[in-house]
């Protein structure tokens, strides 16, 4: 009896395993590390570092933006800021952080500058989507070779805090104007009682604390998550009556899981739900160099304290259906394979199929009580073969609904808009698209989608 029930674990893990490929990670169409939600007007903007392709280091150039309003269906506005923006700026655009205050936006990420040494940069914008521009030309904080991993928190007062580090965890108030700062930076103790003690002896490293610090607040309790260590990294947490603590240690928030030896969490609160993220190396290729941010719901118990988690396949239903009678763009993605985004001063962000069989898939499309049954889309192909495009109902080999076929423009700044008669369609469904070609790699390009009545 006990040997069975062994192999009924084993076989729901498994069955676990290969229902996480339909949500976790959220981004399919390029790695992505250190989540950092902002939830503004309703909607959350999620800013992400980006590892290039292929990395054998932490090699990242970038900052990526990604927006949702249902926590499936995640929109790829492409990067919003490089660290080649900076004049100071030598390499490393590693785990950032973006809040809004009065309207402006101010983006805090670190940098490696031209002298080799660690700083903390900020970046402002009149938009969540940028540009971003450095109102400094030198980094804010330029304190140590800890100064990485920047978390900025608002409490209710209004005054602001940077908190970052690796491997001590550091803290300072910010002004007003959130590109100076007020007082002289700090140390939170690394003890026992703040971080938990290590499960190795490292004189440098006594507790559990790595690097990666969020700030977060949930009623009168403070938070403050983190990377925890020894490699490989897991998520702890401590909790405080203050955004400077004295924190408590209260234990594991995700024990270590996954393809990447590192893990940075971030929580945030949106439309009446908890929502934790971090990241894995779970899409193909993908390890410690190539990761891929991921969200799981976040319970906590009477006392405040959180659930302990696990990767998961991540959020299974949309909190809105979405609405495919205004423009859709095809960088909406509940999950892809063999699709990358792109992007161009002609359409801005687009996607590209990479071979065929391809598909995107949107997740809970609205297409209410009257219908639709016309498709119009914008995209288009190098080649003259026959490449086209299937639209399919809840699955990838489910009802077509009808087949684009995708003119050949001859480059991704040549779009062709097509419209189609499909099969009269009715309430609630996902949609796969399905890129079909002959090509090798690159088969056509896609820009955006549509239905009416």
């Amino acid at each position: 009896m006990k040997q069975n029930h062994k192999i009924l674990v084993v076989l729901l893990i498994c069955l676990n395993c290969i229902i996480g490929i339909a949500q976790n990670p959220i981004i399919q169409t390029n790695y992505t590390a250190d989540p950092a939600p902002m939830v503004y007007n309703g909607k959350v903007y999620l800013y992400t570092s980006h590892d290039e392709d292929n990395s054998t280091w932490f090699t990242m150039n970038d900052w990526r933006l990604y927006t949702t309003e249902d926590m499936v269906n995640w929109t790829d506005h492409g990067a919003v800021l490089s660290y080649k923006e900076f004049d100071w700026a030598k390499m490393n655009a590693w785990a950032p952080q973006c809040i809004e205050r009065k309207g402006k936006f101010y983006m805090y990420v670190p940098i490696t500058d031209r002298q080799g040494k660690n700083g903390i940069g900020v970046a402002v914008a009149d938009s969540p989507y940028g540009p971003f521009i450095d109102p400094l030309g030198k980094p804010l904080i330029s304190n140590s070779s800890a100064d990485i991993d920047p978390t900025v928190f608002i409490d209710d007062d209004d005054q602001a805090y940077l908190t970052w580090g690796n491997p001590g965890c550091y803290y300072v108030k910010l002004n007003e104007d959130m590109i100076s700062t007020e007082g002289e930076i700090k140390q939170v103790p690394n003890t026992v009682e703040a971080f938990g003690k290590r499960s190795v002896d490292d004189p440098k490293r006594p507790t559990t604390y790595e690097e990666g610090p969020w700030l977060y607040k949930r009623k009168d309790l403070y938070y403050l998550l983190f990377a925890a260590g020894p490699i490989s990294e897991h998520i702890g947490y401590s909790t405080s009556k203050s955004p400077t603590g004295p924190w408590k240690y209260q234990g594991v928030v995700m024990p270590t899981q996954g393809a990447s030896f590192t893990n940075h969490p971030a929580l945030i609160d949106f439309k009446g739900k908890s929502y934790f993220f971090y990241h894995n190396g779970a899409l193909p290729g993908g390890g410690g160099f190539n990761r891929s941010v991921c969200v799981e719901e976040v319970k906590f118990n009477k006392d405040g304290t959180i659930v302990q988690m696990n990767m998961t396949e991540g959020i299974k239903q949309s909190l809105v259906p979405l609405n495919p009678y205004i423009k859709t763009e095809a960088e909406t993605i509940a999950w892809s394979e063999g699709v990358k985004s792109f992007k161009n001063n002609v359409v801005e962000n687009f996607i590209t199929a990479q071979y065929n069989d391809a598909y995107t898939k949107v997740k809970e499309v609205d297409f209410r009580k009257e219908g639709a049954s016309k498709f119009t889309a914008r995209l288009g192909t190098t080649h003259n073969s026959n490449v086209t495009m299937e639209i399919r109902l809840d699955s990838k080999d489910g009802e077509l609904l009808g087949t684009v076929k995708v003119p050949m423009t001859g480059g991704d700044d040549r779009w062709s808009i097509q419209t189609i008669d499909i099969k009269k369609v009715f309430g609630i469904h996902d949609v796969y698209f399905i890129f079909k070609g002959k090509a090798k790699n690159d088969i056509m390009y896609f820009d955006y989608w549509k239905v009416s009545k």
